[in-house]
């Protein structure tokens, strides 16, 4: 019996589809806290343009205003560690929307504000407390919750993130302050933060659990935690066992004098400095943009180097060559904008917040589970460093006539940075050890 050429020939089987590989859920909530923190940092480009007209129309003295400036620093310094501790009891979303609602009620009060403590309650505590929550800790513990692979490339893009949209807006805001006065800059930024409220509610989950993943790159699923119960407690608790170690006051001095450097000093101060040249606000606002623009190449970059390299090794790199451009800046202060200044826009805003992922990993290998909270408190002294001179700068200002002395006061603080930095002791299996 034969067989005929179809029964002989092999069955061939359907080949099988090629499976699209997913995103993972984890990068669509890097992307909306992305987009969140950009939203909420418009609000930050605001005091260093304000100091000025507010003088001009109410004649506060720049020391006044400042001392508004640097309550605003201060309390987005000393927020950060209880919201961290908040959002581990009531949930990211929550603690972000309510903070961005504080943001929009600060901003549209000055509106009507006729004296200087009206300005103290608005922008420094109103504003302050609101942008405490929002503050890098959010970006610590976004991170911490949803990656265990590529924790310093997100951290440095969030961090581009922040510090960028301070300063990215600032050609918009300086626009609209010279053309219709500072009011309605204060109204646009009231509006951004309400804005971005409706976006945080719908879309930012707050753990992987929540839409039934693992966090990017772990290998086993994680059950999410129970809320934690006594924020308050639990954030100084940290900070008592933290304040035991090296690490912490070393991590915390490094820090303070990053927030001097660059939110105190240059994204306060530069506006000013410039116009006592001769420079018209809105190309002084433009270069303060710039620096924006290039901190987000320099501070994702860094996260990508933190990855590979020794973070301690990064920040003193980092913190000496800020300290050197730094030294440079009165030299290059003119009417006008000429290449060399150029060159400092450019070198200035690689450096701006690229000291954040290598200061955010050293806290996660000290620190372990609390590494969110502790570096809450890590930010705190780098707000605190930025109140002193966001509020020493306009004292300096009125006694000298100038800002030179600042400048050259925070090129040397740069350079105890970048030695503070080098006798940070590795500690393995993330515990540090007490002193």
């Amino acid at each position: 019996m034969t067989q005929t050429a179809d029964a002989a020939a092999p069955v061939r089987q359907p080949e099988p589809k090629p499976t699209r590989r997913r995103v993972h859920r984890a990068w669509f909530v890097a992307a909306v806290t992305f987009v969140t923190i950009i939203g909420a940092a418009v609000f930050r480009s605001v005091p260093g343009l304000l100091i000025d007209p507010l003088h001009d129309e109410f004649g506060w003295s720049r020391g006044t205003i400042g001392a508004a400036v640097s309550v605003n620093l201060a309390l987005y310094g000393l927020t950060a560690p209880f919201a961290a501790a908040l959002m581990d009891r009531f949930g990211i979303r929550r603690v972000v929307a309510v903070a961005l609602t504080i943001i929009a009620l600060g901003s549209g009060l000055t509106v009507w504000m006729t004296a200087a403590w009206q300005l103290m309650l608005c922008w420094g505590l109103l504003v302050g407390l609101g942008s405490g929550s929002m503050a890098l800790a959010f970006a610590a513990t976004v991170t911490n919750r949803w990656f265990t692979e590529r924790r310093g490339l997100v951290s440095g893009i969030l961090t581009a993130a922040s510090a960028s949209g301070q300063l990215i807006f600032l050609p918009l805001l300086s626009w609209i302050i010279d053309r219709y006065e500072w009011r309605p800059a204060a109204v646009t930024v009231a509006l951004a933060a309400l804005a971005v409220v409706p976006f945080v509610w719908l879309l930012l989950h707050d753990h992987p659990a929540d839409v039934g993943q693992k966090p990017y790159g772990a290998t086993e699923f994680v059950p999410k935690p129970a809320p934690v119960v006594g924020a308050a407690r639990r954030a100084v608790s940290v900070l008592f066992s933290a304040a035991r170690t090296g690490p912490f006051w070393l991590l915390a001095g490094t820090f303070a004098i990053c927030g001097a450097s660059t939110n105190g000093l240059i994204q306060t101060h530069f506006v000013p400095a410039s116009h006592d040249h001769g420079m018209p606000i809105t190309a002084a606002a433009s270069l303060l943009a710039v620096i924006g623009i290039f901190d987000v190449v320099g501070t994702i970059a860094s996260g990508w180097f933190t990855d590979r390299f020794d973070a301690r090794r990064l920040l003193a790199v980092y913190y000496a060559l800020r300290g050197v451009s730094l030294l440079f800046l009165p030299l290059l202060l003119a009417p006008s904008v000429h290449p060399p200044m150029i060159f400092f826009i450019v070198f200035y805003g690689l450096d701006w917040v690229a000291t954040v992922p290598p200061t955010l990993a050293l806290c996660r290998e000290q620190y372990g589970e609390d590494s969110a909270i502790v570096f809450g408190w890590v930010l705190a002294s780098h707000q605190v460093g930025a109140a002193l001179v966001a509020f020493l700068g306009g004292v300096a200002r009125d006694a000298f006539g100038s800002y030179d002395v600042v400048w050259y006061a925070s090129g040397a603080l740069c350079a105890v940075a970048a030695l503070m930095a080098l006798v940070i002791r590795r500690r393995a299996g993330g515990v540090a050890a007490t002193v």
